[in-house]
């Protein structure tokens, strides 16, 4: 850089921030909605052995 440059790199550098900064949020946003939507649609998990919660704090242990 020149010595008379400086405001306008200055101005060019905040320029790329802001729209690496504006990108980055764009993809967060997108990230976290695709995980929600994922959350959705998981399926509830099956008991195929038969123990439920209630059922196995009711067995003695030991």
């Amino acid at each position: 850089m020149t010595a008379g440059s400086g405001k306008s790199g200055d101005r060019r550098r905040a320029e790329r921030l802001k729209a690496a900064l504006r990108d980055n949020l764009k993809r967060r946003k997108a990230q976290e909605k695709a995980r929600a939507a994922a959350d959705a649609v998981k399926p509830k998990p099956h008991d195929s052995a038969g123990i439920s919660p209630e059922i196995a704090a009711s067995k003695p242990k030991g």
